[in-house]
């Protein structure tokens, strides 16, 4: 929980600096890039929570790895936030500062799981469909997780409307235990 508190003031200081500065969208980008390079690569979390490495050594890391990514500011946040030895809340930072961008741009984010891929036109139609039943703007997410067997599972902030087979199976399941038409004697 701490963590989080922490995470969420950092970004919440860092959205205020770039919307001051007029570069939101380019600090965002930062922090997507950023915030995939921790998601992809648990052993960079690991260097950034250990207390062994040197917070100029990390310095040193993030000039290599962000320098020609990202813009000097948000390189600039980078390296006080090791100086003050918060580096280890970067992933969570990032994540707190698209939720805030999001809701400062009147983004919604809409998570659409199959159980295989969709193609253009189904993405299309799915789209349109959200953006009518929404007055914000729509950022589709695709997922696929085949245990869904079939059908589709709509997640838009937090409401879920689940037309899975899974779930209708789990249905049927639950009516079939609850069976009202056999008399017990």
């Amino acid at each position: 929980m701490k963590e989080t508190k922490a995470a969420t003031r950092y970004a919440k200081s860092v959205f205020d600096l770039a919307l001051d500065r007029n570069n939101l969208d380019k600090v965002n980008a930062d922090m997507k890039y950023i915030g995939e390079v921790c998601s992809k690569n648990p052993d960079f979390i690991n260097l950034l929570n250990s207390p062994i490495v040197k917070s100029d050594k990390k310095v040193a890391i993030f000039n290599a790895i962000f320098k020609n990514n990202i813009s000097e500011d948000s390189l600039a946040f980078l390296t006080l936030i090791a100086k003050k030895r918060r580096e280890s809340y970067i992933e969570g930072i990032a994540n707190e500062f698209g939720k805030l961008y999001d809701i400062h741009k009147g983004i919604q984010k809409a998570i659409v799981t199959t159980a295989i891929g969709i193609d253009d036109v189904l993405r299309k139609q799915v789209y349109e469909v959200i953006k009518k039943s929404s007055q914000s703007e729509i950022e589709l997410i695709e997922k696929v997780d085949p245990s869904l067997i079939g059908g589709v599972v709509l997640r838009i902030g937090d409401q879920q409307i689940d037309s899975s087979i899974v779930r209708s199976i789990k249905k049927l399941k639950q009516r079939f235990s609850e069976n009202p038409y056999i008399k017990e004697i």
